[in-house]
């Protein structure tokens, strides 16, 4: 699991340099209309939460089939809720921020998404 985990760290971590380069220049480049100060915090954000979330799926993958899809199913619950919730929260402290902080909050989230679902298509094919 150790070995796999790193690997993991490492492709998520080349993933989040590249995505951080794009974001900020993007970021510095828009008018400031469709900007939000917290798109620099974004990704480090969603780094922490993939690894964290893929750290215990990890984790749960040796224990029988049952608790594997339980385990899985109630952390993806947990991710989304936990997301949502932080969403809510800034949107809620910030309301002049909200539309492009939402939009890139979506948008970083959808990438990590996919890059989670590579990153797992990867392992069952090999």
């Amino acid at each position: 699991m150790k070995s796999v985990y790193l690997d993991f760290l490492k492709k998520l971590l080349v993933f989040s340099i590249a995505i951080a380069a794009v974001s900020i220049t993007i970021n510095y480049l828009m008018p400031h209309i469709y900007t939000s100060p917290a798109v620099p915090f974004l990704v480090p954000f969603f780094f922490s939460l993939t690894l964290i979330f893929h750290y215990l799926h990890l984790k749960s993958i040796d224990k029988s089939f049952i608790r594997f899809t339980s385990s899985y199913m109630l952390l993806t619950f947990s991710k989304l809720a936990l997301l949502l919730i932080l969403m809510m929260l800034y949107v809620f402290l910030h309301p002049k921020e909200a539309i492009p902080f939402i939009i890139w909050y979506f948008l970083f989230y959808l990438l990590y998404l996919f890059s989670m679902l590579l990153v797992d298509f990867q392992a069952v094919s090999v």
